[in-house]
């Protein structure tokens, strides 16, 4: 497993992001991509369906990114990725957090000539939760590179002014409009870095770091397996459960308090080594 050092946090802290060349190791890819395969046909091997399914391959607009939100309540598999705890920890390290939650996973999937994901600032749709800290871990399960739709990020905006959610995500005319208009009003030249690595490289990002990808271009599918991590201190806010996916996610809530369920949002490593116990039960199956 890679592990953080002082440099690459220096280089998160000035960038917003940090390039990994190798994030898992190469014999979990074709598990993986068989994962994929189950989760996009609607075969949920645990009988639990994930929280958001945006694509199917009965259904599914062959234009648009394929894409699943908490497939690993419905793949172990995916399970074993998301909620490893040396994950975790690396991302504790570069937010310099006390500890780690899994917010939501993304699995996102790019074929040959499959449109546009807009650019937006993760952090922009988390008000429903404080603090609302976001790391983002993005795993690339193909070979990426710029014409392939592979993530782009925007070197240093996370220390731009927060912004608020606009334009489409799902394959929008132009998909760098809302993070040239962010440039614009910080007075602001964009510089893009594409994330060009070999399958099971990747990234990590902070939450408020502006980030998109173009279209498929190249004749290769683009998968990725992407962890939305946030501290493991986090309470709802429940005035503000009515912005971001806070309809979704706040169905989770207890009644009484604020606190996040580890049910629903479980402690992937904590600095004092609590991790929720349920976890490691639930991947060994």
């Amino acid at each position: 497993m890679y592990k953080v050092n002082d440099n690459d946090k220096a280089l998160f802290d000035q960038d917003g992001f940090l390039v990994v060349d190798r994030l898992i190791a190469a014999d979990s890819l074709p598990p993986l991509h068989r994962a994929f395969d189950d989760l996009f046909h609607g075969h949920f091997e645990t009988g639990v369906r994930p929280d958001e399914v945006n694509w199917q391959a009965a259904t599914g607009d062959p234009d648009l990114t394929r894409q699943i939100c908490n497939g690993w309540k419905a793949n172990r598999q995916i399970a074993r990725v998301v909620l490893d705890a040396g994950l975790a920890k690396n991302i504790a390290t570069l937010g310099g957090w006390p500890g780690v939650r899994i917010m939501i996973d993304n699995l996102l999937w790019k074929p040959p000539a499959t449109k546009s994901l807009g650019f937006h600032q993760d952090s922009a749709y988390l008000a429903w939760f404080t603090p609302s800290d976001l790391l983002t871990c993005w795993i690339a399960l193909d070979d990426t590179r710029a014409d392939g739709g592979t993530i782009e990020f925007v070197r240093g905006s996370h220390k731009w002014q927060p912004g608020v959610p606009e334009g489409e995500f799902h394959a929008p005319e132009d998909y760098r409009k809302p993070m040239r208009d962010a440039a614009a009003r910080e007075g602001a030249e964009p510089e893009i870095v594409y994330v060009e690595v070999k399958a099971g490289g990747g990234s990590f990002h902070h939450g408020w770091t502006w980030h998109g990808s173009g279209a498929n271009a190249s004749p290769n599918p683009r998968r990725a397996l992407v962890l939305h991590a946030m501290r493991s201190d986090v309470e709802y806010q429940p005035q503000n459960f009515g912005q971001g996916i806070g309809p979704i996610y706040s169905r989770y809530k207890r009644l009484g308090d604020n606190l996040l369920d580890e049910n629903y949002f479980p402690i992937l490593w904590r600095q004092d080594g609590y991790r929720t116990p349920q976890l490691d039960d639930y991947l060994d199956g």
